[in-house]
């Protein structure tokens, strides 16, 4: 931020300012190499803070009271989150947006320069009170060995209730503190890892990691392969909303936006009445909805994290083709990010292993970068296969072109997503958790005998945040 700042404020770093839009000057080659300098510190930065910033906010909070008492913290802390992030873009459309388009672009990237130094001065000073989570090591080193020790037993045959499959509770310790995974007959395949052979026996209290691996691990990896499908439902979902906000500017800027004689709406500022429109929504989600979803799904919370999600799906299906109609999609739109984007991350933080969840809160950013890409590729296609006389998106004037088309093809693409979605849902189980009680025996080596674990799916209803519902049957293990 310090970088793209000074490049805005010093003239040698930019080229000249052209009021006209008319035979203006470009960037030189070197002001350009500072602008994708500074580009890529930001995405630097952005990529390390996103991921993380979610799970340690998170962390810092009894999610497990959320579970029983759906009022507390813990259950709407990515509400909180969201509703946060959502006030902050708000400031970042009406006060920052407005300084940037009369005062100068030096005091607009100043503004959010300045409050990302006191937020990390707040963040130091406050550093010593934080709740932190000592580190156990890289979880894709544990996918790795999870995956060799399966193929090195690739031969070895899984029996039904028969193999015995390695546990370790000091082992996982680290890893597991909210609880250990318990075995499921899904992807069988990787169970090979588990195997104990003759082998793995001889010293059973220092194994090797890159031969042998516990159920809890090998539950790791089943775990982030079966949010797979589901996170990759929200790829389109990003590529129908992803040229959302540039169509609204350059739209705008054919309009009369002045209030009065003296003040007049910049062009970027109109996207604040999508924002306002989804801080409505999660402002009254926990007040008016769960209390009315509740009363069809018998569920303490409302409704789960899937159901949130397809009901996110749904309304954007709604609100294109209300915007391929009358080619507004501003408050129809916005609703969906009170459902599906924080269903998406409280989907990503629930459903993640424990020592996975920054890893796997990436992938939410990873499906928002996929998605923008891939909506950049129909936009580009669209202009190639359209021609320049009726291309549906033109560059200068959308009032000329057919932007009802373009809604209506994403309106289609959506569709088709939300019946693989809700496929995808259907079919999808929840991991099964073991809490970890006071007292439990510590044994070197364990065998898991009993491999069967009904794992009731969140699209029903019945997952494990439901109080009624959700009380998982403990297995009984054995010690060696």
């Amino acid at each position: 931020m310090v970088c793209i700042t000074t490049s805005s404020i010093l003239p040698q770093l930019r080229p000249p300012p052209c009021p006209t839009k008319e035979n203006c000057t470009e960037a030189s080659s070197s002001q350009l190499w500072i602008l994708y300098l500074c580009l890529f510190l930001t995405s630097l930065g952005s990529g390390a803070i996103r991921p993380n910033v979610v799970t340690f906010a998170a962390d810092q909070f009894d999610m497990s009271t959320g579970k029983s008492n759906p009022s507390s913290v813990g259950r709407n802390f990515f509400n909180w989150y969201y509703f946060c992030m959502g006030l902050a873009t708000l400031t970042a459309l009406t006060v920052v947006v407005y300084v940037q388009d009369r005062v100068g672009w030096g005091l607009g990237l100043g503004i959010p320069t300045i409050a990302m130094v006191l937020s990390f001065l707040a963040f130091v000073v406050a550093a010593h009170l934080y709740r932190r989570v000592k580190p156990e090591g890289s979880p894709l080193v544990r996918v790795a060995q999870v995956v060799v020790a399966a193929v090195k037993k690739r031969k070895l045959v899984v029996q039904e209730n028969v193999t015995p499959l390695y546990e370790n509770r000091k082992l996982d310790a680290g890893i597991s503190a909210d609880g250990r995974l318990l075995h499921t007959d899904t992807l069988k395949w990787f169970d090979r890892a588990a195997i104990v052979t003759q082998d793995d026996i001889k010293d059973p209290s220092c194994p090797n990691l890159w031969r042998l691996a516990t159920v809890h691990r090998v539950e790791e990896i089943k775990s982030v392969i079966r949010m797979i499908p589901i996170w990759a439902a929200a790829i389109l979902h990003v590529t129908s909303q992803s040229h959302q906000h540039s169509f609204i500017i350059i739209q705008a800027g054919t309009m009369d936006r002045h209030m009065s004689p003296s003040f007049e709406i910049p062009p970027a500022s109109l996207s604040i009445f999508g924002v306002l429109t989804m801080l409505i929504c999660l402002s009254t989600y926990k007040r008016f909805f769960v209390p009315f979803a509740r009363r069809f799904t018998k569920n303490p919370i409302g409704i789960t994290c899937l159901q949130r999600m397809g009901i996110g799906f749904a309304i954007n299906i709604l609100a294109t083709l209300v915007s391929a109609l009358v080619e507004i999609k501003r408050k129809q739109v916005a609703s969906t990010e009170a459902f599906m984007s924080v269903g998406h991350l409280e989907f990503l933080y629930d459903q993640s292993p424990e020592s996975m969840r920054s890893t796997c809160m990436a992938l939410n950013w990873i499906a928002v970068a996929i998605g923008s890409y891939i909506g950049t590729l129909v936009v580009s296609l669209i202009h190639e296969y359209t021609g320049k006389e009726h291309n549906w998106l033109p560059d200068r004037n959308l009032n000329k072109g057919k932007l009802d088309y373009y809604y209506w093809l994403m309106s289609g693409i959506q569709v088709v997503n939300l019946v693989y979605y809700v496929t995808c849902a259907y079919y999808y189980t929840n991991k099964p958790l073991e809490m970890i009680k006071d007292g439990q025996g510590e044994g070197d080596l364990e065998l898991a005998e009993d491999k069967s674990v009904s794992s009731k799916s969140l699209l029903d209803g019945r997952n494990r945040d439901s109080e009624e519902n959700g009380h998982h049957d403990y297995k009984e293990k054995r010690s060696l």
